[in-house]
């Protein structure tokens, strides 16, 4: 087990997953607080058109062109919701599930074709859907760590910027914050996520690593900047060990084991959390009926002297 853990491309695959965990984790937040969970799942489906495109363009496997057709694909369908939104009756969660399911559908069928064609089904294009992190060589974990690296550094360098941006729009456009211009860097911060993750963890699971550590943070404290750290901190520590658990068997999936872990986190989180956890609200309720029959004895025995 140890020495499958010390293969080097193994501590490669599990430095790149545990650095996107803690990108995942931080512009989750982001998410979680803009109301926009599902933005995340959409524009991962979204991004599966782009990265078959590329290859036909390209005609080979290069992380660093596939991610870029996907970004590519990611941001179109970002405008596709915005703009469906803005020019219809439409709601934004119904544009985004519309957008989900037509750019999947147009990437699974783009997909099949590649798969037919000459070398397209070597190609390991179907990684892109369910994940396949052991596949990943040297230069795609550096072009992950690398993107995750500057994700990373753009929201905490921001940090008081996102704070007006998410909770005082009004206020962070009075002092001269263009709130359109970090409505873009968002969109474009969470593609970038979105897009370097699907490698490892595939296009169906990727939203699970930015929604999960967000959510299960958000159990233990009501501080942002505290949220931010933890979520990334929970986002880092699932894949790591979800990387570590997968290494220790042949053939078994990264990805899912991630998401697993952080579910895990999340099932603590959802019972132990100190803010509104099930088992510390119920020990809370009963403490303070405690404390409300104790007072009411005391002074019901007070009005009997």
């Amino acid at each position: 087990m140890w020495s499958t853990l010390l293969h080097s491309n193994t501590i490669w695959v599990l430095l790149s997953t545990m650095i996107l965990g803690f990108a995942a984790g931080g512009i989750g937040c982001l998410a979680y607080w803009k109301r926009q969970n599902l933005m995340s799942d959409a524009l991962s489906h979204a991004a599966l058109p782009g990265v078959v495109v590329a290859f036909f363009i390209i005609q080979e496997k290069n992380l660093l062109l596939l991610v870029i057709g996907a970004a590519a694909s990611a941001l179109l369908g970002a405008f596709l919701i915005q703009w469906i939104t803005n020019a219809s009756r439409i709601t934004e969660d119904t544009a985004m599930g519309m957008t989900l399911s037509v750019f999947y559908g147009v990437g699974i069928m783009l997909l099949s074709i590649a798969n037919r064609s000459a070398g397209g089904n070597q190609s390991g294009l179907n990684s892109f859907i369910y994940g396949q992190a052991a596949a990943m060589v040297r230069s795609d974990v550096i072009t992950m760590v690398v993107l995750a690296g500057i994700v990373i550094l753009i929201i905490f360098i921001g940090f008081k910027e996102w704070k007006l941006y998410l909770f005082d729009a009004a206020f962070a456009k009075g002092i001269g914050m263009s709130v359109r211009s970090m409505n873009v860097l968002y969109t474009i911060v969470l593609v970038t996520t979105i897009v370097i993750g699907i490698q490892a963890v595939g296009v169906i699971l990727m939203a699970a690593m930015l929604i999960i550590p967000a959510v299960s943070a958000r159990y233990w404290t009501h501080s942002f900047r505290n949220m931010i750290l933890l979520s990334s901190l929970v986002g880092g520590a699932a894949g790591a060990l979800g990387t570590w658990i997968s290494s220790t068997g042949s053939g078994l999936p990264t990805g899912p084991f991630i998401v697993l872990v952080s579910a895990a986190i999340f099932a603590i989180s959802l019972l132990f959390g100190k803010e509104k956890g099930i088992i510390i609200r119920f020990i809370q309720f009963k403490v303070q009926q405690r404390d409300s029959e104790r007072n009411q004895f005391v002074m019901d025995k007070g009005g009997s002297q």
